[in-house]
């Protein structure tokens, strides 16, 4: 199916199950529809089953938007405590479609819970409270880690009765976008009708036995205990000082065990500078997920937390975070505090979803889950980006139910295909306003015009103006270091840290108003001078730059890390 039909058969107001390979435009097709529904005024809910993926389509995680939580199945105290938040209540009752994303990495269990919530609030008792759903995703990515374990019945969501109840139309997209026709597109092919050729396994070999590396590369692997080795072994090499973080706890000691074993932040965690890393609590205000991944740069030199640069250029101050067991009542029974990070130079398969990458290197030789090769294959944009260390067997199987779904998924397209070509134009066009109408929405030609002229095209990536960029707006508006700070919400430390990134690409930069004096120039010469009199490997960055606290050592820490790095921007 193409693109243009799954749309016609959404704006119908069916319900949807919208799939397809990696790289079909399953996104695009979703941000389409958004976009067509808010000129229409339709309330629309954006949800993903994992923080990363709701990043992928502007919006936020199923379980925060429909009070479902941590719960894989809901009870009747249950809906009372949902009840009591008038947030939650008033979207699930003014909701008319409901987009779930990544929907491979949602249980049948979860899935039933979320439609049961929105019956009890909507006092419908059609699937999801009679709203329209757009489930997304592909099943042959990896499903869902669960606290129990699951049945293939239960782990499936397309296995729950309520995907029946639901009577999705599939729309199965097959035009690919991301890998064009290269060899890895083949090979994710093949490896989807499980029907590999000698030709693949021979251009894996050749991969496999070539000695490629790239320092720059996201290492991959299947088991979290290669992953822990390789991000120790990649933090002893960081020659910068180690900073050591300790989790804060309270409460009744079984109940923190379980906590403890639920958070991804660690009880002892140990950074550097430069250290890749990645965030592992959701925080859409502050702009970080679960997932999320950056660099740390520095620490700020007041309370010591680590500053990261996000791999899409955008600086945050990772303060710690707080995770909570509370009662019925809403009483904290144990809460665990600590910084929300942990190291990435290596991810394991199942973290890597819903991410792309430009370069991955991956050891696929300890797969032990049918699905773990594809996911951890499909990741790549191209195959000129893979760096294989190792593959075996099982990484090139898929999950024996999970195939035949898809098969019976591209039946049941084709199905959805002939639907749609009952209509005729004219009674298509109707349906669409239609279903406009029933979810209270707009058909007045007038205000859809001036909703598009205020809508930003969603389905296109808009260019963001850099962090950097916005400081040197302000530099170049003739605003004080103080002012810059202030306006921008960070601390001087961190706008020194984008003079000294813009200086490199925009030399002719005038900064002379920011000049310390001469008195506190000298001071911070001479102490360099000192440190250059008996140079150290490990005293000098990467650019070459001798390292701030080495040249606080050297002033005897009576020059704050601000001023210090500001003098350093004047001597030469």
């Amino acid at each position: 199916m193409d693109q243009q039909t799954a749309l016609s058969i959404l704006k119908t107001g069916q319900n949807i199950y919208l799939t397809g390979s990696a790289g079909t435009g399953k996104t695009y097709l979703i941000r389409q529809y958004i976009e067509y529904l808010r000129e229409r005024q339709v309330p629309v809910a954006i949800t993903a089953s994992t923080g990363i993926a709701a990043t992928h389509i502007g919006g936020q995680t199923i379980h925060s938007w429909s009070g479902v939580g941590i719960r894989e199945q809901i009870t009747s105290k249950d809906l009372e405590q949902i009840g009591r938040n008038r947030q939650t209540v008033n979207r699930l009752k003014s909701v008319q479609v409901l987009i779930i994303d990544e929907i491979s990495m949602l249980s049948g269990k979860v899935l039933t819970a979320i439609s049961n919530i929105l019956k009890h609030f909507r006092r419908s008792p059609d699937a999801f409270g009679g709203v329209q759903v757009l489930l997304s995703g592909d099943f042959f990515q990896l499903p869902p880690v669960s606290r129990q374990q699951l049945s293939n019945r239960e782990k499936f969501a397309f296995m729950a009765p309520v995907w029946v109840e639901a009577r999705l139309k599939v729309c199965y997209l097959h035009h690919q976008y991301r890998q064009g026709h290269d060899t890895l597109s083949f090979i994710l092919s093949e490896i989807r009708s499980q029907d590999i050729s000698d030709d693949s396994l021979e251009r894996l070999r050749e991969k496999l036995e070539s000695d490629e590396s790239n320092e720059e590369a996201t290492k991959l692997y299947t088991h979290n205990a290669d992953v822990d080795a390789m991000n120790a072994q990649k933090l002893e090499e960081n020659p910068n000082p180690l900073q050591t973080f300790y989790a804060e706890t309270k409460g009744q000691a079984k109940i923190l065990e379980g906590l403890k074993q639920s958070v991804l932040a660690g009880p002892v965690i140990q950074l550097k500078e430069d250290a890749r890393v990645m965030f592992v609590k959701n925080n859409p205000e502050k702009g970080y997920f679960n997932g999320s991944t950056g660099k740390i740069t520095r620490f700020e030199s007041t309370n010591g937390y680590p500053v990261v640069e996000m791999d899409e250029g955008r600086t945050i101050t990772v303060n710690p975070e707080e995770w909570t067991v509370e009662n019925e009542d809403e009483v904290i029974l144990a809460s665990y505090k600590q910084i929300p990070l942990r190291l990435a130079w290596a991810i394991t398969v199942h973290k890597s979803q819903g991410m792309t990458l430009d370069i991955a290197e991956m050891d696929l030789s300890k797969t032990f889950e049918a699905g773990q090769g594809y996911v951890a294959l499909s990741r790549l944009r191209k195959w000129d980006g893979l760096v294989l260390k190792g593959i075996n067997r099982i990484a090139l199987e898929l999950d024996n139910l999970a195939v035949k779904a898809d098969k019976r998924f591209q039946e049941l397209s084709e199905e959805s295909e002939d639907w749609l070509n009952v209509y005729d134009e004219e009674a298509l066009n109707i349906a669409f306003l239609d279903f406009v109408d029933q979810c209270g929405g707009t058909n007045d030609e007038e205000i859809i015009e001036q909703n598009k002229s205020r809508e930003k095209k969603y389905y296109e990536k808009p260019k963001k103006e850099t962090t950097y960029q916005k400081t040197e707006k302000l530099i170049l508006s003739g605003k004080g270091l103080d002012e810059i700070a202030m306006e921008r919400d960070l601390t001087l430390n961190t706008i020194v840290g984008h003079i000294e990134k813009i200086l490199q690409s925009n030399k002719e930069l005038d900064i002379s108003r920011f000049k310390p004096d001469e008195r506190t120039l000298s001071k911070v010469q001479k102490a360099i001078d000192k440190i250059k009199a008996n140079p150290e490997e490990e005293y000098f960055d990467k650019e070459g730059n001798i390292r701030l606290g080495y040249v606080y050592g050297a002033l005897n820490g009576k020059m704050d890390y601000d001023t210090i790095r500001l003098a350093r921007l004047f001597i030469n």
